[in-house]
């Protein structure tokens, strides 16, 4: 029987522990999506553009998603948004995107600044998890 040793997991101190502040929800009918969620949830939400309606859940931002609705095409909307992306906020994104990189995560794409404001960049975990990472200076949270 092989001896299995535990791997010792080390963890840079100095880095900011990120906020978990968006989950980004694909939906294929965002009036609908919103109406639902809004009954849900108990808020009405808010519009932030044709293809985004904002739930604010404490901390954390529920974003039904539309490509179509934005104008991206279905194709590349999807690309980034199969599932459930987990966005985090960090001080230092130039850092977070060597980090992912270096520890077997897959950037797509570089850091890129959106047409609501937030730098950022998206990525996938080892295991094919998306996630994303915005400079916490940037981060867009509604408009009200």
């Amino acid at each position: 029987m092989g001896s299995k040793r535990k791997r010792k997991i080390t963890v840079n101190k100095q880095i900011k522990t990120p906020k978990l502040y968006r989950a980004i929800l694909p939906v294929r009918n965002l009036e609908r999506a919103a109406a639902f969620y809004a009954k849900v949830l108990g808020i009405p939400g808010e519009r932030i553009s044709g293809g985004r309606h904002y739930f604010k859940c404490g901390g954390t931002i529920l974003a039904c998603y539309s490509p179509k609705g934005d104008g991206d095409p279905v194709g590349r909307g999807w690309r980034f948004h199969p599932s459930q992306y987990i966005y985090f906020s960090v001080r230092n994104l130039t850092a977070a995107y060597r980090r992912v990189s270096n520890v077997g995560g897959k950037t797509l794409g570089g850091v890129a600044t959106m047409p609501w404001g937030e730098r950022m960049f998206w990525a996938r975990d080892p295991f094919g998890n998306p996630i994303s990472f915005v400079d916490e200076r940037t981060l867009f949270r509604g408009k009200k």
